[in-house]
């Protein structure tokens, strides 16, 4: 299970700054959602042999001054109600604001590991006006620079001896599916609507996660068990609307499942909020299956779900061999198709091709469609493999790997899709020196 580190604080006191340096430790493997945030808010990081999630609480806040406030009261009950533990970043050139007094008030009532981070002090005069930060009442604190770097050494320590061990828990060999989505896409009674039909629920197992409930199942003759994140609601002093909910309840879910079902509403169409899932899910190598819910509630024509389906095709582009699924959970309608979808993608996404099988449709494929060549030098590829890895990765060999670009890699990674099946899955290209 996954640990969270939230970073709060005003904006402009070096939250980011802070949050690149946490996550550059693992630059291979920092889980980016890309697209419609305009920064990273969320990324992987390990300390002294704990590994953790890191959460930027800073970089969902749009708006004007005033809505800061009331937007930053919202992240810091936010990281409290979410996270394991919570950096509070202040910064010694504007001393105590109003704002971070409030923030520290609310703060002083939380039983988690809090830490108070004073940022851009780097000089010893720094050191003596950071002294003020104790009229927060939130005890030490730690003085860093996350421009250079310095101090940041000390605050990891103190965050991985306050983190619990990442736990080996008894791992179920049952593939798992996790339900994601926005508030209110129907991702409950989508789970009820399954359990509800047909009682083979084998255990209730207490969610790994606070309220995220995993439950085993089978149907079809298939076993896998069924993450529920539709606990989001009860807590009714968060806003119904405040999109970094679902992201950060999503986190955890998606880390840990094989399959992510994402259940998009269809009145509000497909979303920022769902595109972050998405590209989350997409990020972190996990299959998908795309259900569009309370679809008996559109006005259709002959074409809707075509025109519908293509639009969400366009926003997903280039990973666009998803299964997309429209449904009413209400009307039971096509619930079943979805799962048995998730089940074929499961499969895709442990399939395992045979190296002569591959080269030998493959290679001849390459033959008819060699990469173009550069600077008058022909690409050779004599030979590719799968790679031993719990998701599709594929390593093709040529003479000289740096000419072969980017568009020829998706072409090779469209024709694995269109031979051997890999919907709904990543599928990664590598071309190596041979």
């Amino acid at each position: 299970m996954s640990n969270i580190v939230a970073i709060v604080g005003r904006p402009n006191v070096g939250k980011s700054t802070l949050f690149n340096r946490f996550v550059k430790k693992r630059e291979a493997i920092v889980d980016a959602v890309s697209g419609v945030t305009r920064d990273r808010h969320y990324g992987k990081s390990d300390w002294n042999g704990k590994e953790f999630s890191v959460i930027d609480t800073g970089g969902y806040v749009v708006g004007s001054d005033d809505i800061f406030e009331e937007e930053i009261r919202k992240q810091v009950q936010l990281a409290i109600d979410e996270a394991d533990v919570i950096l509070f970043v202040v910064d010694v050139e504007n001393g105590v604001t109003g704002m971070d007094e409030e923030v520290a008030k609310i703060l002083r009532q939380v039983k988690k590991p809090i830490f108070l981070v004073v940022n851009k002090v780097d000089n010893a005069k720094r050191e003596t006006e950071a002294l003020e930060f104790y009229n927060l009442g939130l005890g030490e604190f730690f003085t860093i620079s996350s421009m250079n770097g310095s101090g940041t050494g000390d605050l990891l320590d103190a965050v991985a001896e306050v983190l619990p061990e990442n736990e080996e828990i008894e791992e179920s060999t049952l593939p798992k599916f996790a339900v994601v989505g926005r508030p209110n896409a129907g991702k409950s009674s989508f789970i009820n609507a399954l359990i509800g039909i047909d009682r083979t629920i084998v255990t209730d197992i207490a969610g790994t996660t606070r309220d995220t409930i995993n439950i085993d199942y089978n149907q079809f003759g298939f076993d896998f068990t069924l993450v529920d994140t539709a606990g989001i609601r009860k807590k009714s002093k968060v806003k119904e609307d405040l999109e970094f909910y679902s992201v950060m309840r999503a986190v955890r879910a998606i880390e840990e499942c094989d399959v992510v079902i994402l259940i998009v509403d269809a009145t509000r169409g497909f979303e920022g909020q769902d595109q972050n899932i998405f590209w989350l899910a997409e990020k972190n190598n996990k299959g998908i299956v795309i259900l569009v819910n309370k679809w008996d509630l559109i006005e259709k024509e002959t074409n809707s779900a075509k025109l519908y389906e293509e639009a969400i095709r366009k926003e997903i582009a280039p990973f666009t061999d998803v299964p997309i699924i429209f449904t009413s959970v209400l009307t039971k309608q096509r619930i079943f198709k979805a799962i048995e979808t998730a089940v074929e993608v499961y499969k895709n996404k442990t399939k395992r091709i045979s190296t002569s099988k591959l080269n030998e449709v493959m290679l001849e494929l390459i033959q008819s469609y060699p990469p173009p060549s550069l600077k008058g030098k022909f690409v050779k590829i004599k030979y590719c493999t799968q790679l031993p890895t719990y998701v599709p990765q594929f390593v093709f060999f040529a003479n000289l790997p740096q000419y072969v670009k980017e568009p020829y890699k998706r072409f090779l990674e469209n024709k694995l899709r269109e031979k051997f099946d890999f919907k709904g899955v990543p599928v990664s290209v590598y071309i190596r020196q041979k």
